[in-house]
């Protein structure tokens, strides 16, 4: 690895293990895989306070597209226009440079595979934003039901939908693809240094997942949330087997269909990264 953090070539004359020269390497998708692990590795190695601050703020800030797809759906009767108006939830999270826990799934899970940290740290990186989210979603959707009663009605029957869905293949599909979705929207913005497409990425995901209904297990969450706030008949249980089944799809859809194949296409470039990775670097 050179002095400047990045990867070296295999030799000078710019062919790797395949025999594949320069002007038959993809370098858009090379350049992509080296910035992921260029911005991913600083997020594993943040400190405990660090990464619990950065998933609160972010549970708090996806609360307020919660808020923005209430107000629409109440005011007009439309889930999709609702979708949209979530939008601001995730541009919040753009523009805001905090964690949500499904949008670590790709550039971390690189930076691990790259050998420029360890497996431990990806795990506890996963389980203080996901703590993180849900403390600060919680704490949110109980601001947004007090500050506006008006909502309470439409927020215990949103949270319904999801706490009662059931444990079923439509509901598990339904989490597969929005694990998948959103783990595609972090390829997108970093795909572009264009503020506008990075926001526009972000209304089209939200649009996908909050106004077709996809299965999230954080966004869904806070509906869920916001109607126990409320007074809803459903119970924390109700969410925990939610949550879980949930989880597990966003899971599969993020990691096992979208980054995998995504890292499958950066292979080459992986394992350049893997093979000049100094000791050093993967604790």
């Amino acid at each position: 690895m050179s002095s400047d953090g990045t990867s070296e070539q295999p030799n000078d004359l710019g062919i790797d293990h395949k025999g594949r020269g320069e002007l038959l390497r993809e370098d858009e998708v090379e350049r992509t895989f080296d910035t992921m692990v260029a911005r991913g590795r600083p997020r594993l190695f943040r400190t405990v306070p660090e990464l619990v601050a950065s998933g609160i703020i972010a549970g708090v800030e996806i609360a307020l597209g919660v808020l923005a797809f209430l107000a629409v759906e109440q005011a007009t009767g439309s889930q999709l226009l609702a979708g949209l108006a979530f939008g601001v939830g995730f541009i919040t999270l753009l523009l805001g440079n905090s964690e949500l826990f499904t949008e670590g799934f790709l550039v971390p899970l690189a930076v691990v595979l790259a050998k420029e940290a360890g497996w431990w740290r990806l795990l506890r990186f996963w389980s203080l934003t996901l703590l993180g989210n849900l403390i600060g979603g919680w704490l949110a959707m109980w601001m947004v039901i007090t500050a506006f009663p008006e909502l309470q009605h439409l927020a215990v029957e949103t949270g319904a939908k999801y706490a009662e869905a059931g444990l079923s293949l439509q509901t598990f599909l339904l989490s597969v693809l929005a694990g998948s979705v959103m783990t595609l929207m972090t390829r997108m913005r970093l795909g572009t240094n264009n503020d506008v497409a990075r926001v526009l990425a972000s209304i089209a995901v939200a649009f996908l997942v909050a106004g077709m209904g996809m299965f999230h297990s954080v966004l869904d969450t806070l509906f869920i949330f916001g109607g126990l706030h409320a007074g809803a008949e459903y119970t924390y249980l109700h969410w925990l087997v939610f949550f879980g089944w949930c989880l597990l799809g966003n899971a599969v859809g993020g990691i096992g269909l979208t980054a995998f194949l995504r890292l499958i296409r950066s292979h080459v470039r992986l394992f350049e990264w893997r093979r000049t990775a100094p000791v050093s670097n993967r604790p």
